[in-house]
Protein backbone atom coordinates (compact mmCIF):
# COMPACT_ATOMS: atom_id res chain seq x y z
CA UNK A 1 0.00 0.00 0.00
CA UNK A 2 2.99 2.55 0.55
CA UNK A 3 4.57 1.92 -2.64
CA UNK A 4 0.93 2.43 -4.40
CA UNK A 5 0.02 5.47 -2.28
CA UNK A 6 3.53 7.10 -2.88
CA UNK A 7 3.12 6.01 -6.96
CA UNK A 8 -0.90 8.50 -6.03
CA UNK A 9 0.86 11.22 -4.65
CA UNK A 10 3.84 11.10 -6.96
CA UNK A 11 1.28 11.65 -9.69
CA UNK A 12 -0.50 14.02 -7.99
CA UNK A 13 1.96 16.73 -7.67
CA UNK A 14 3.74 16.15 -11.32
CA UNK A 15 6.39 13.54 -10.14
CA UNK A 16 6.49 13.19 -14.38
CA UNK A 17 8.42 16.63 -14.54
CA UNK A 18 11.83 16.55 -16.20
CA UNK A 19 14.94 17.02 -14.53
CA UNK A 20 15.00 20.71 -16.15
CA UNK A 21 11.68 21.57 -15.34
CA UNK A 22 11.12 19.91 -11.95
CA UNK A 23 14.51 22.71 -11.25
CA UNK A 24 12.12 25.64 -11.90
CA UNK A 25 9.85 27.06 -10.07
CA UNK A 26 6.58 25.79 -10.61
CA UNK A 27 3.07 28.48 -10.53
CA UNK A 28 1.33 29.21 -7.70
CA UNK A 29 -1.90 27.22 -9.82
CA UNK A 30 0.33 24.05 -10.54
CA UNK A 31 1.50 24.38 -6.55
CA UNK A 32 -2.13 25.03 -5.22
CA UNK A 33 -3.44 21.49 -7.66
CA UNK A 34 -0.91 19.67 -5.96
CA UNK A 35 -1.85 20.36 -2.71
CA UNK A 36 -5.44 19.30 -3.77
CA UNK A 37 -4.38 16.00 -5.06
CA UNK A 38 -1.95 15.51 -1.64
CA UNK A 39 -4.79 16.20 0.20
CA UNK A 40 -7.43 13.54 -1.73
CA UNK A 41 -5.00 11.18 -1.77
CA UNK A 42 -4.27 10.88 1.90
CA UNK A 43 -8.30 11.34 2.39
CA UNK A 44 -8.75 7.99 0.52
CA UNK A 45 -5.60 6.44 1.89
CA UNK A 46 -7.04 7.06 5.18
CA UNK A 47 -9.99 5.74 4.32
CA UNK A 48 -9.00 2.37 3.30
CA UNK A 49 -7.30 2.14 6.65
CA UNK A 50 -10.88 2.12 8.04
CA UNK A 51 -11.87 -1.84 7.19
CA UNK A 52 -8.70 -2.27 9.08
CA UNK A 53 -8.88 -3.34 13.41
CA UNK A 54 -6.43 -3.21 16.04
CA UNK A 55 -2.14 -2.55 15.50
CA UNK A 56 -2.81 -3.12 11.56
CA UNK A 57 -5.62 -0.55 11.80
CA UNK A 58 -2.58 2.02 13.53
CA UNK A 59 0.22 0.54 10.96
CA UNK A 60 -2.13 1.80 7.92
CA UNK A 61 -3.10 5.20 9.79
CA UNK A 62 0.53 5.44 10.60
CA UNK A 63 1.61 5.24 6.37
CA UNK A 64 -0.95 7.12 4.99
CA UNK A 65 -0.04 10.06 7.75
CA UNK A 66 3.17 9.65 6.39
CA UNK A 67 3.05 9.99 2.65
CA UNK A 68 1.24 13.07 3.03
CA UNK A 69 4.10 14.94 5.20
CA UNK A 70 6.88 13.20 2.35
CA UNK A 71 4.27 14.65 -0.32
CA UNK A 72 4.09 18.12 0.95
CA UNK A 73 7.76 18.57 1.57
CA UNK A 74 8.57 16.93 -1.99
CA UNK A 75 5.94 19.65 -3.25
CA UNK A 76 7.25 22.77 -0.88
CA UNK A 77 10.54 21.85 -2.60
CA UNK A 78 9.70 21.47 -6.28
CA UNK A 79 7.32 25.18 -5.72
CA UNK A 80 10.62 27.10 -3.95
CA UNK A 81 13.63 24.98 -4.10
CA UNK A 82 16.66 25.22 -1.74
CA UNK A 83 18.72 22.90 -0.54
CA UNK A 84 16.65 23.21 3.02
CA UNK A 85 13.67 22.45 0.85
CA UNK A 86 15.41 19.22 0.28
CA UNK A 87 16.49 18.44 3.72
CA UNK A 88 13.24 19.15 4.83
CA UNK A 89 12.45 16.16 2.51
CA UNK A 90 14.70 14.32 3.82
CA UNK A 91 13.55 14.59 7.01
CA UNK A 92 9.71 13.84 6.13
CA UNK A 93 11.11 10.25 4.94
CA UNK A 94 12.97 9.41 7.82
CA UNK A 95 10.24 10.42 10.15
CA UNK A 96 7.78 8.14 8.02
CA UNK A 97 9.31 5.66 7.86
CA UNK A 98 10.02 5.70 11.73
CA UNK A 99 6.40 5.95 12.45
CA UNK A 100 5.45 2.88 10.71
CA UNK A 101 8.04 1.15 12.01
CA UNK A 102 7.11 2.40 15.77
CA UNK A 103 3.66 0.99 14.84
CA UNK A 104 4.59 -2.27 13.65
CA UNK A 105 6.66 -2.87 17.21
CA UNK A 106 3.22 -2.52 19.07
CA UNK A 107 2.85 -6.19 17.49
CA UNK A 108 5.52 -7.88 19.55
CA UNK A 109 6.12 -7.64 23.12
CA UNK A 110 8.32 -7.75 25.89
CA UNK A 111 11.95 -7.01 25.47
CA UNK A 112 11.45 -8.20 22.02
CA UNK A 113 9.37 -4.75 21.63
CA UNK A 114 12.24 -2.65 23.31
CA UNK A 115 14.52 -3.97 21.01
CA UNK A 116 12.57 -2.92 17.81
CA UNK A 117 11.70 0.50 19.06
CA UNK A 118 15.29 0.64 19.56
CA UNK A 119 16.36 0.04 15.90
CA UNK A 120 13.83 2.20 14.33
CA UNK A 121 14.89 5.04 16.18
CA UNK A 122 18.53 4.45 15.46
CA UNK A 123 17.23 4.19 12.08
CA UNK A 124 15.69 7.38 12.24
CA UNK A 125 18.50 8.75 14.00
CA UNK A 126 20.99 7.83 11.16
CA UNK A 127 18.81 8.84 8.08
CA UNK A 128 18.08 12.30 10.15
CA UNK A 129 22.18 12.70 10.93
CA UNK A 130 22.83 12.19 7.44
CA UNK A 131 20.09 14.51 6.26
CA UNK A 132 22.18 17.08 8.04
CA UNK A 133 24.97 16.29 7.10
CA UNK A 134 24.31 16.98 3.10
CA UNK A 135 22.63 20.32 4.33
CA UNK A 136 25.51 21.36 6.33
CA UNK A 137 27.78 20.22 3.02
CA UNK A 138 25.91 21.51 0.77
CA UNK A 139 25.49 25.39 2.47
CA UNK A 140 28.99 25.17 3.61
CA UNK A 141 29.89 24.66 -0.16
CA UNK A 142 27.61 26.99 -1.44
CA UNK A 143 29.61 29.85 1.12
CA UNK A 144 32.99 28.13 -0.31
CA UNK A 145 31.85 29.40 -3.91
CA UNK A 146 30.38 32.38 -3.20
CA UNK A 147 33.54 33.73 -1.38
CA UNK A 148 35.74 32.03 -4.16
CA UNK A 149 33.87 34.23 -6.72
CA UNK A 150 34.30 37.30 -4.70
CA UNK A 151 38.16 36.99 -4.27
CA UNK A 152 38.43 36.09 -7.96
CA UNK A 153 41.44 38.70 -9.16
CA UNK A 154 42.01 39.25 -5.54
CA UNK A 155 43.50 37.01 -3.57
CA UNK A 156 44.27 33.19 -4.65
CA UNK A 157 44.84 32.65 -0.77
CA UNK A 158 41.20 33.68 0.04
CA UNK A 159 39.35 31.36 -2.37
CA UNK A 160 41.87 28.52 -0.69
CA UNK A 161 41.08 29.53 3.21
CA UNK A 162 37.00 29.80 1.82
CA UNK A 163 37.51 26.32 0.70
CA UNK A 164 39.39 24.50 3.48
CA UNK A 165 36.49 26.23 5.99
CA UNK A 166 33.94 24.29 3.99
CA UNK A 167 35.93 21.20 4.19
CA UNK A 168 36.08 21.44 7.68
CA UNK A 169 32.40 22.15 8.24
CA UNK A 170 31.82 19.09 6.26
CA UNK A 171 34.09 17.26 8.17
CA UNK A 172 32.48 18.65 11.81
CA UNK A 173 28.95 17.66 10.31
CA UNK A 174 30.31 13.83 9.39
CA UNK A 175 32.02 13.47 12.82
CA UNK A 176 28.67 14.69 14.61
CA UNK A 177 26.75 12.86 12.42
CA UNK A 178 28.60 9.48 13.44
CA UNK A 179 28.26 10.55 16.89
CA UNK A 180 24.79 10.19 16.83
CA UNK A 181 24.65 7.37 14.84
CA UNK A 182 26.99 5.47 17.07
CA UNK A 183 24.54 6.91 20.33
CA UNK A 184 21.64 5.36 18.78
CA UNK A 185 23.21 1.94 17.73
CA UNK A 186 24.51 1.65 21.82
CA UNK A 187 21.35 2.27 22.96
CA UNK A 188 19.73 -0.38 20.54
CA UNK A 189 22.87 -3.26 22.11
CA UNK A 190 22.06 -1.66 25.87
CA UNK A 191 18.32 -2.64 25.20
CA UNK A 192 19.22 -6.59 23.56
CA UNK A 193 21.40 -6.66 26.69
CA UNK A 194 18.04 -6.91 28.71
CA UNK A 195 17.41 -9.99 27.56
CA UNK A 196 19.78 -11.56 29.47
CA UNK A 197 20.67 -11.70 33.00
CA UNK A 198 23.31 -11.72 36.11
CA UNK A 199 27.05 -12.30 34.83
CA UNK A 200 25.44 -12.87 31.07
CA UNK A 201 23.26 -9.52 31.13
CA UNK A 202 26.71 -7.81 33.01
CA UNK A 203 29.00 -9.12 29.90
CA UNK A 204 27.11 -8.09 27.33
CA UNK A 205 26.77 -4.55 28.67
CA UNK A 206 30.66 -4.22 29.04
CA UNK A 207 30.82 -5.85 25.24
CA UNK A 208 28.51 -2.84 24.51
CA UNK A 209 30.55 -0.28 25.83
CA UNK A 210 33.52 -1.31 24.96
CA UNK A 211 31.76 -1.56 20.97
CA UNK A 212 30.71 1.85 20.96
CA UNK A 213 33.43 3.72 23.17
CA UNK A 214 31.21 4.42 26.34
CA UNK A 215 32.20 4.42 29.75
Amino acid sequence: MNKLSINAIAAAIGLAFSAGAMAQTMSKVEYQSGKDGIAAEYKSAKASCASLAGNAKDICKAGASGNEKVAKAELDARYQPSENASYKVRVARAEAEYSVAREKCDDKAGNVKDVCVKEAKAAAVSAKADAKVQKKTADANETANEKSAQAQGVADGKTFKAQSQAHEKSAEARKDAAADKRDADFAVAKEKCDAFASDAKSNCMNEAKARFGKS
